[in-house]
């Protein structure tokens, strides 16, 4: 995707997460709306980065891309109120993890979900005219975009059931400073969203955030 195209992404959250991609779109010369319950929450965000904000169904019928960054446990509730019709036949990158609310045990987060159901897979059931990628889960928000390792790029591991939707975030996540990693089908988000559980542990157990996951080939 060039910046010429200037392609609309909808952002549904207003957290960290939802602010640095949304700041990463712009930067890259794409068209951002953030969605929110609340929109005085993402004044500052606004301001600065020349983005619009609206609802989540705003958000949703804005992008021709729709990016899912809320806490795991409201992404359900976030794509309801985005509206089925608003994401029918759109691609929309999914960036949560099924973190539970509880404290991690010896650095590792709980998940609710299970080994053999991922929660992209879930939400690709519950809205199965959209086309679900994951990606930007196995990372902390501070190097999601253009992360920095000099000459190395790091991996992002993406996973879906539509192979020109994974194609389309492959195209993004390389913009942003990474390389992709084509998992496959949603069943590969088993493998994914645990990554975020053996990212963290550095951090909680060290105190060390700035580090990502790099798949080496000969």
């Amino acid at each position: 995707m060039s910046k010429t195209m200037k392609t609309k992404i909808g952002i549904l959250g207003s957290g960290q997460v939802a602010r640095v991609l949304g700041s990463g779109f712009l930067k890259y010369g794409f068209d951002v709306m953030l969605g929110t319950r609340d929109a005085s929450k993402l004044s500052d965000w606004q301001e600065t980065g020349g983005g619009l904000v609206g609802s989540f169904s705003e958000a949703a019928a804005f992008g021709s891309i729709v990016v899912l960054a809320v806490k795991g446990t409201m992404a359900g509730s976030a794509l309801e109120l985005a509206g089925a019709v608003n994401l029918a036949g759109k691609v929309v990158i999914d960036t949560t993890n099924p973190i539970a609310d509880l404290p991690p045990v010896n650095g590792v987060l709980q998940y609710f979900s299970r080994l053999d159901a991922s929660q992209m897979e879930q939400l690709q059931k519950e809205f199965p005219e959209a086309r679900f990628v994951k990606a930007f889960n196995s990372v902390g928000s501070a190097l999601m975009i253009d992360p920095g390792f000099g000459d190395v790029k790091p991996t992002m591991f993406i996973c879906g059931n539509d192979a020109d939707a994974r194609k389309q975030v492959s195209s993004i996540v390389g913009q942003f400073g990474w390389e992709a990693e084509d998992m496959g089908a949603a069943e590969a988000a088993r493998a994914i969203e645990p990554l975020c559980m053996l990212w963290c542990i550095p951090g909680f157990a060290r105190n060390e955030w700035m580090h990502a996951f790099k798949l080496l080939k000969k």
